[in-house]
């Protein structure tokens, strides 16, 4: 390809509301345009790098067994109706109605419509097992699009779904799926993790993230440097102390603490470390009989360690809170409690609560927590001597660095990332409800156990943009750059010598299937550079009448801070080892 053919369209400054360095450096090196909230043009620049990514997950997903097809973007809402989703997906999924008042949904993902297939097509146990995959376009509807592609509304996804004939064997195909992911990112030369996940919205019980490490990143992946464990923070299981409780020390106190509602306050004042103060957290459920009918607001009551966070996901999974909960409102904590937020605690409620304490506070002594009076705290609480043993023990914290790691091989530490592939074992989440079955051998009718597998395919090139840039640029791994090498002649305009040296070489390099790029635009070589530079291509050679005198070419990787001399009769050479 040579630059005055193709369209580059660089920007000295990013536009304000571009908060971090994909978002700032796509938009500047002219590969995506915004079009509206979380919606983005992909300009060719932008586009060749989709595409790179698009054929290495086509090749794995192929070499793996999957068949690709399209499903449509726009899916009638019968079928989300059927999984029971067309309610319950949440505000994220866009609903809409044609002109006969028909309801449609704007896909987020694909797996109603690919069970419809499956029980239309699959009818023998001599079928299976079955892998599906696109890679289509995606549209959720979010609260909050930021970040350029890492968190858009329209967006680009590889997903793939499995069908098999029993657990067993979906476990797999899910096997085959998660090595297959682990090839694709190694191509993409990129760090990454494979972290134990929650399953969220889609559903199902075994699930793995690939995560990006980036300082950027929005999750928290928990890991022990010294074995194999790692999980996100929503599944990263927070041990219980080792070792029995300690045996009440203090006596139980009413201590005056006038204006300090928080645990932090309370510490400060009383000059006890947080760890020996218990935060209180009141969550409502409200019930269903079998007949739908709701029943009487039931108010929990979550007990925390003063320096732990809740995790609304492990909380989601406590019996009673299973079904879905919210956050009490004013009145139910009044009514219950009788003092507002900030002084509440498990002592001298007015009703009767659901108690759930956290792993950590069930083995606590002596602790400190709110009276249920303003300006006012208990210290000196312990359990069985001062209220019942809790109800139900749980663990429902964030895991934090430094805990002991699950696998009892050393501690855990935490880093960023972005998520950019998740594979899950769904089980019959879909084909119960939409009664996708097969004959078995004996001519029973057995329900298809299924698998789900996503990659963010848009998601991925900003995601290796927060791992891979510097004051001046991207650096793109060669695999997914714009253009693997770039030959930037300086005056080639002026000067046959350049020109015919910088066209020979790029004749060689086309030849050998090389992806390069010719910039024959004439520009001054401080801002032909400078956008080269900013673009990212990993490889540049600079042809200059100086160096020619010199029978040299100059060699510069984008990672590095000085070019390398080349003699002009090796360079082509030169270039093919260093592209492997």
């Amino acid at each position: 390809m040579k630059a005055s053919r193709f369209f580059i369209s660089t920007l000295k400054e990013a536009p304000a509301d571009a908060e971090v360095a994909s978002h700032r450096l796509m938009m500047r090196a002219g590969m995506i345009k915004k079009l509206g909230a979380g919606i983005y043009t992909y300009m060719p620049m932008g586009l060749r790098v989709i595409r790179k990514v698009e054929a290495i997950v086509r090749e794995e997903m192929d070499r793996a067994g999957a068949v690709e097809l399209t499903m449509p973007v726009v899916q009638p809402a019968e079928f989300w109706q059927e999984s029971g989703r067309f309610q319950g997906y949440g505000a994220e999924l866009l609903r809409i109605k044609d002109r006969h008042e028909r309801d449609f949904v704007v896909q987020p993902t694909s797996e109603e419509v690919v069970t419809d297939i499956a029980r239309q097509e699959i009818r023998s146990y001599k079928q299976l097992p079955r892998n599906f995959y696109q890679i289509q376009t995606k549209f959720r509807d979010e609260r909050r699009p930021r970040f350029g592609l890492m968190r858009g509304r329209e967006f680009i996804m590889k997903d793939a779904y499995s069908f098999d004939r029993d657990l067993d064997a979906a476990k797999a195909s899910y096997q085959v799926m998660a090595d297959a992911y682990r090839r694709i990112f190694d191509r993409f030369g990129l760090r990454y993790r494979a972290v134990a996940a929650d399953s969220g919205a889609i559903g199902g019980d075994v699930s793995q993230e690939f995560q990006v490490i980036a300082a950027t990143g929005e999750d928290a992946i928990v890991y022990c440097p010294d074995s194999s464990y790692a999980a996100n923070i929503e599944k990263a299981e927070a041990l219980a102390p080792a070792g029995p409780r300690a045996p009440a020390a203090k006596p139980l106190a009413k201590t005056p603490t006038p204006g300090k509602s928080t645990c932090e306050d309370v510490a400060e004042l009383l000059g006890v470390p947080l760890a020996t103060t218990v935060k209180s957290l009141v969550l409502a459920t409200e019930p269903v009989d079998g007949q739908g009918k709701s029943q009487a607001v039931r108010i929990w009551l979550l007990l925390l360690r003063g320096d732990h966070d809740m995790n609304e996901v492990k909380v989601g999974k406590v019996p009673g809170l299973d079904a879905g909960f919210r956050f009490a409102t004013v009145d139910e904590i009044q009514a219950h409690f009788g003092c507002k937020p900030g002084y509440l605690g498990p002592l001298n409620l007015q009703r009767p609560v659901s108690i759930v304490a956290d792993r950590e506070v069930a083995v606590m002594s002596d602790w400190i927590c709110g009276a249920n009076e303003v300006d006012f705290h208990m210290t000196g609480v312990n359990w069985a001597r001062d209220l019942p043993e809790p109800q139900i023990v749980a663990d429902i914290r964030n895991a934090v660095a430094g805990d002991a790691s699950p696998d009892g091989k050393g501690v855990l530490a935490i880093e960023r990332g972005i998520e950019i592939g998740h594979v899950f074992v769904l089980g019959t989440k879909y084909s119960k409800p939409m009664n996708a079955s097969f004959l078995d051998e004996a001519g029973k009718p057995q329900l298809l156990e299924m698998g789900c597998y996503g990659i963010g395919i848009t998601r991925l090139p900003a995601a290796a943009i927060e791992q891979n840039h510097d004051e001046r640029g991207i650096i793109w791994p060669d695999a997914i750059a714009p253009f693997t090498v770039v030959l930037c002649p300086i005056g080639m305009d002026r000067s046959p010598e350049v020109k015919t040296a910088a066209e020979s070489l790029y004749e060689q390099l086309l030849a050998a299937k090389v992806d390069v790029l010719l910039d024959d635009r004439g520009e001054r070589p401080g801002a032909m550079f400078a956008d080269w530079e900013l673009i990212g291509v990993p490889h540049r050679v600079v042809i200059s009448e100086r160096g020619l005198k010199e029978g040299q070419f100059e060699y510069q990787h984008r990672r590095e801070s000085g070019p390398t001399k080349v003699p002009v009769v090796e360079v082509a050479r030169f270039l093919l080892d260093k592209l492997g």
